[in-house]
């Protein structure tokens, strides 16, 4: 089961990522948002797998209407979730939010 405090770590872990509030949510961005709590235990990643993922596992991955216009975005049931498949989502949502370049 994964908390708020392993999706920090591991967010603030990848290279250039910096949190900041989002709609009251503690959010996590490298050039764009790349995941943010949505709800008490729930957070919001970005997935090319989004159908994928809530049709074969809907307790663990789903949408709102909100989402509908964000094809990219899934939410995700944190206590559904153990730490490998946190992290790979983590890290599919920091590439697909364009992780920051290094410096130099």
């Amino acid at each position: 089961m994964a908390s708020v405090d392993d999706v920090r770590s591991r967010c603030l872990a990848l290279p250039g990522v910096t949190e900041r509030l989002s709609w009251q949510q503690p959010a996590w961005f490298a050039r764009s948002l790349m995941a943010r709590m949505w709800d008490d235990g729930v957070l919001t990643v970005k997935t090319e797998e989004r159908e994928g993922l809530a049709g074969t596992d809907p307790e663990t991955f789903f949408w709102t209407a909100h989402h509908d216009r964000s094809p990219l975005l899934v939410l995700v049931r944190l206590d559904k979730l153990d730490a490998d498949e946190l992290q790979e989502l983590l890290l599919e949502s920091y590439r697909i939010a364009g992780p920051v370049p290094p410096t130099g």
